[in-house]
Order: C-alpha cells, then structure tokens, then sequence
C-alpha cells in the first residue's frame, strides 16, 4: 500500500534525478523534481513535500542557499542533503544550516530510500502522540506541538535538534554517549558519523545559550558524551 508521502528530489542531473525517482516510487512515495534551486524553493512555499532530498551544486540558488531559507521560513521540512564534498567541515555546514542528514556522492539509491525512510520516521514519530510537555524552569519541551519554548516563545529548531533536545530532557543528568544519541534520534539503521550529534549539539547550545544566560542545559559529559543538566531549585 502506498504511503502517499511526497518527496522532493532538487538535483540537476537528470541521470540521477530519474534514479532516485524509480527507487523512491518503488518504495511508495509520490516523486516531486525539480532540477535548480530557485524552481525547488517555489514549490516547496507552494506545496510543501514531507520531506526534501537536495543536492549542493545546484544552479541559480545553490543547495547551501536554499537549505538556508527553508529553514528560515519552516522548521519541519526535513532534509537530505547529497554532497561530492567528503571533508567533515563541509558535512557540518551542511548540519549547521538545518539539514537532518546528508550522504556523500556516490551513494546507493538503496540506502537514500532507508534514509529517507528513518528521517521521515523520526521527523513523524506518533509516539510523542499524548506525551506531557517537560518543563524546566521556563524552558519548555512539547512533544505533542513539536515545539520548545523559552517563556512562552518558541525557538527555531529543526527536527533533529527537536528530538535531540527531547532525548536527553527525558533523562535529566544522565549522560549519554554519541552513539546512544545517534540510536534514539537518528535511528539503529543510521550509519553516519558520531561527530554529527556534537554539531547538533553545537547548534543547540548557540540557540539555547543566548537566551538562558547562566543556565547552561546541555553539558559535556568529557569522555563520554552529553547530559541535560536539572536541579528543580537551579532556576
């Protein structure tokens, strides 16, 4: 049965754009394409897709360019980011301007469908279904809205940050290792980098950080991992 979820593929080689469109229709997504950027950014504010596979080189608004914007104007689109570039600075830019995941050219179309898959499965997880919102102090996470709130203000996070930041909340003080972290938001069949939860991480703090001033929620566990630090009387 198919499962009626939209992906759009942003990629200028029509040889590998006709590739992943067969893999993807196999596997039951309906298939949107778009083959420069500038085209992709209008169909995404016209009718957005569930989930968005991007490359880097792309004409007219390049893949980082777009990446930028569409997370400037919407936090639950989830990206796949395909890239020639290997070198883990390239990787975490990527990262760092909101991309869920990335896999380096050239890939197995198998593999992007189970990407796709675990993204799309952890960006739409109905198990926060009926989950209580964790409140520390006025830091505020809402599994049920998918939102994080500072007194009352939602911040701007992506999916990933999202479920990351919910991870380690639920188990407050617990340290985490990188690969605990990689399981639960990433999925067991995620096979990237532990460097890319201290990107996420990074990011994190840099959101967090400004707006909670001495309150630093996410600490370094060194030689380990991450915690998320609570005391009920810290705030």
């Amino acid at each position: 049965m198919l499962n009626q979820r939209e992906i759009l593929v942003v990629e200028d080689d029509r040889k590998t754009v006709e590739l992943l469109r067969l893999y993807l229709e196999r596997a039951g997504y309906r298939v949107a394409l778009a083959y420069d950027g500038r085209s992709a950014l209008d169909q995404i504010r016209h009718q957005p897709p569930d989930l968005m596979v991007l490359d880097l080189m792309l004409p007219k608004v390049n893949g980082l360019e777009l990446c930028q914007i569409v997370r400037q104007e919407s936090n639950d689109l989830p990206i796949i980011m395909l890239t020639a570039k290997s070198t883990e600075d390239d990787l975490l830019l990527g990262l760092d301007l909101g991309a869920d995941d990335y896999m380096t050219k050239p890939f197995s179309p198998r593999e992007l469908v189970a990407r796709v898959r675990t993204v799309l499965r952890r960006a739409g997880d109905p198990s926060t279904a009926g989950k209580q919102a964790l409140a520390f102090g006025e830091l505020v996470i809402d599994p049920l809205r998918h939102e994080v709130r500072w007194q009352g203000q939602p911040l701007s996070l992506t999916p990933k940050e999202f479920k990351l930041l919910e991870t380690l909340g639920r188990e407050p003080n617990r340290a985490f290792t990188r690969l605990e972290l990689v399981q639960r938001v990433f999925g067991f069949d995620y096979d990237g980098l532990e460097r890319t939860v201290d990107a996420h991480i990074m990011n994190l703090r840099k959101k967090l950080e400004p707006l909670t001033g001495r309150l630093t929620y996410i600490q370094t566990v060194y030689g380990v991992g991450y915690r998320f630090a609570w005391e009920p009387d810290r705030a």
